[in-house]
């Protein structure tokens, strides 16, 4: 199975993109079993930061992840988003820079593809303009970004998709198990794999035939998600590990992420300012902080047990 983690952005007392706690982030990941970092995504915030801030923190993830891949010989996939505007022409000029900073593959944004949610004939043929216009050997890949609106695909958009040899990603956010089970089963005998983004129905996609996780709460325990993909026939402790990653799954719309998630690094090891732009002025609560630390002890543990095994 494939475990991605969401990339978020760190930043300084300052204000600016802190690139160097970002390759600590990268290191984090590593460290903690998953195969794989989707950069300048939502969680990243990247309708917050310019297109030289994206370009840039591609690159540092990119760089980091092939270093520390290189040097292990573990797969370190990074997949990369970062199209932000309105305009299929501008979108072009911001995914072309991104590819050329450096990614094993480039991940539209479907929102971005059919802005005004016109229908999937305005998606493909917007669609078709932009891989006319991108270097011949890009890779691609898709993502139901929830903001500003979730633009789900359709079965007639993944047979188009599939059809150009040109897809291999796609972070999932239907958070439907029948809407899973079909896609999965479209998708069957094809390169183009399906990322679940939601982790109460992770186990359940894995043993349908997906093949994998890809979603923000591997910024917090990813060892977790990373055993079960390795262990998701697992029939004594599969069922319980789900129920845990479900459970608190749920502080993605209980606690202000990613704000929740820079706290958690810093109980982690890894200083960082705890700010966001997508959430100015927002602070977390010694409640809220309360509950995070909570929850670490929890997963700690669970880990703990699980490494034994």
């Amino acid at each position: 199975m494939d475990i991605f983690t969401t990339m978020i952005t760190p930043f300084k007392e300052n204000g600016s993109v802190d690139y160097e706690t970002a390759k600590k982030y990268v290191d984090w990941y590593f460290e903690n079993g998953i195969n794989g970092i989707f950069a300048i995504c939502q969680s990243s915030e990247i309708f917050f930061l310019s297109l030289e801030e994206r370009v840039k923190l591609n690159e540092v993830v990119y760089k980091r992840a092939k270093e520390l891949s290189a040097a292990s010989g573990r797969k370190f996939t990074v997949v990369s988003s970062g199209h932000v505007s309105n305009t299929i022409e501008e979108q072009i000029k911001e995914l072309s820079a991104v590819w050329e900073s450096g990614t094993d593959a480039l991940i539209m944004i479907t929102n971005r593809l059919d802005v005004n949610n016109e229908g999937d004939d305005v998606f493909i043929s917007n669609c078709k303009k932009i891989i006319e216009a991108l270097p011949e050997d890009v890779k691609l890949g898709l993502y139901e970004c929830p903001y500003p609106y979730k633009r789900l695909v359709t079965p007639k958009i993944l047979d188009f998709c599939l059809s150009t040899g040109k897809f291999f990603y796609m972070k999932d956010t239907c958070c439907d198990t029948e809407e899973l089970s079909r896609r999965i089963a479209q998708l069957r005998g094809s390169d183009f794999k399906l990322l679940n983004a939601n982790c109460q129905t992770l186990l359940y996609s894995m043993q349908q035939g997906g093949d994998g996780y890809c979603g923000i709460m591997c910024n917090y325990h990813p060892y977790l998600y990373a055993w079960l993909g390795d262990n998701y026939n697992d029939e004594e402790y599969a069922p319980f590990v789900q129920s845990v990653l479900g459970t608190f799954g749920f502080t993605e719309s209980g606690l202000p992420y990613p704000i929740s998630a820079k706290y958690h690094m810093n109980l982690c090891g890894i200083k960082t300012e705890v700010t966001s732009r997508s959430k100015v002025g927002v602070t977390l609560s010694e409640y809220e902080r309360h509950c995070i630390r909570e929850m670490k002890i929890s997963t700690d543990r669970l880990e703990k047990f699980l490494r034994k095994r």
